[in-house]
């Protein structure tokens, strides 16, 4: 069985019937604005390669930056431009009832796919994170977003090195004075075994910090972090804006680091989606990229990015006022703890493309860091054949059928499956080529 503590089925199937019962109220018609906005290429008007075997489909969302071009595509128009007019964004209270919606399905009162954190969809195709370790087969599509995490530490810990200029040097020994104290610092995260919790272990491991003995972690949905923050529930958080931007508003804590300044324009959220419901709707399948990827080009426009918090605000979606979402929405962070602000684009979220080419493309070496990252810490056996499941799970191909018949230029597509080498902050690099050699580079792992 999982190391993951499970909900009864009875919990999950109650959460799945009360989510039913909402997802009227909860997804949103297209706005009265119009349909779709202009942008970066010109797009068709319907599915492509013949009809849609259906105009319906039910999309979970977390509500935080990476979940924006499925709500944008539902409110501006766009997936009703291309056919699916019946599309369904429904908010999800956590990660984990995503996770238990997917596996029951849209027959069951849950999601055809959605918005899914790093490599969930891997780990529900394997059946490591199932109920009795079912497999249900699962395919990303598309990268939603890149950027847009960060990690928040409260207040108290001002000035004792954990943040990105100092962690190196001092982090540790303060870690280890609180640890000593008989009082670890407590760092919270959305879901095990995925991205968020993955970011939070590297800036740790990257001080020489052991994340499974020299802290506590602990789990919590990423809209209840600042309230959590606030009682001292937790010490510091790893999740998606605008919650981390949130922290330092309100004054009770600082950022730590960005995931933008720990991996420069590092994959984040995808939108994957039940291989059954794929396979069964290979032309909806098709529409519903172009929707996502017209949403993605719209979001990448600067002039739109109000616009954008506008609709993001709305209590379906992230229910938080606009103002608040505006300044990280344009990468615009006040660090705190002794750091200089960050005023920089290209450190908040982009969409379409970013400083190394694609956002949306699913490249395949980005899958395979995340699955490498759960066999560093244990999660997945060190003899996992991570290539296979890669190719198992990683549908780059549909993308690219997408993107070549919504006209998207030929130097836009990329032509191959991985990016190259990755560089971290602390000088670690990825070669997709050659994962072992990564993994020895670490500090810190459980891995041998």
């Amino acid at each position: 069985m999982t190391q993951f503590s499970r909900r009864k089925f009875i919990y999950t199937a109650g959460v799945a019937a009360l989510g039913s019962a909402a997802i009227k109220g909860c997804a949103s018609a297209p706005s009265n604005s119009g349909g779709a906005s202009p942008v970066a290429s010109p797009a068709a008007a319907t599915g492509g390669g013949g009809g849609l075997e259906t105009t319906e489909v039910r999309l979970g969302f977390i509500p935080i930056f990476e979940a924006a071009p499925l709500i944008i595509a539902k409110e501006k128009g766009f997936f009703e431009k291309h056919g699916v007019k019946d599309a369904m964004v429904i908010k999800q209270s956590s990660w984990g009832v995503m996770r238990d919606n997917t596996e029951i399905g849209t027959e069951g009162g849950g999601v055809d796919g959605g918005q899914y954190q790093m490599p969930m969809p891997h780990l529900i195709s394997e059946g490591k994170i199932t109920k009795g370790n079912k497999k249900i087969p699962m395919y990303t599509l598309v990268q939603l977003i890149t950027h847009a995490n960060g990690i928040a530490i409260a207040n108290k810990h001002l000035g004792k090195g954990l943040n990105m200029k100092d962690g190196q040097s001092k982090g540790k020994a303060y870690i280890d004075s609180l640890k000593a104290a008989g009082t670890p610092f407590t760092a919270a995260h959305t879901f095990p075994e995925s991205n968020q919790e993955l970011w939070i272990r590297y800036f740790f491991g990257s001080m020489g910090v052991n994340p499974d003995t020299d802290v506590k972690l602990i789990v919590i949905p990423s809209a209840q972090t600042v309230a959590n923050m606030k009682v001292g529930t937790m010490d510091g958080f790893s999740t998606g804006d605008p919650w981390p931007y949130r922290i330092v508003s309100d004054k009770i804590g600082y950022m730590a680091i960005l995931t933008a300044q720990m991996w420069e324009f590092h994959p984040e959220e995808y939108l994957a989606m039940r291989a059954d419901w794929v396979d069964k709707h290979p032309n909806t399948t098709k529409a519903l990229l172009k929707a996502i990827m017209e949403a993605q080009q719209w979001l990448d426009v600067a002039e739109n990015r109000k616009e954008a918090v506008e609709i993001l605000s709305k209590k379906q979606y992230i229910n938080v006022k606009a103002d608040l979402m505006m300044a990280p929405m344009e990468g615009n962070y006040a660090m705190g703890d002794g750091q200089p602000d960050i005023k920089d684009k290209n450190k908040g979220p982009l969409y379409w493309k970013d400083g190394k080419g694609s956002v949306s493309y699913p490249y395949k070496s980005h899958d395979l860091w995340f699955l490498t990252e759960n066999v560093r810490w244990g999660f997945l056996p060190g003899d996992t054949d991570t290539k296979k499941i890669v190719d198992a799970v990683n549908r780059e191909d549909l993308w690219k059928e997408a993107a070549k018949e919504l006209g998207v230029a030929a130097a836009d597509i990329p032509t191959e499956t991985s990016r190259g080498v990755e560089t971290f902050y602390d000088g670690i690099k990825f070669d997709p080529k050659d994962p072992s050699a990564y993994l020895k580079a670490l500090k810190v792992k459980k891995v041998a």
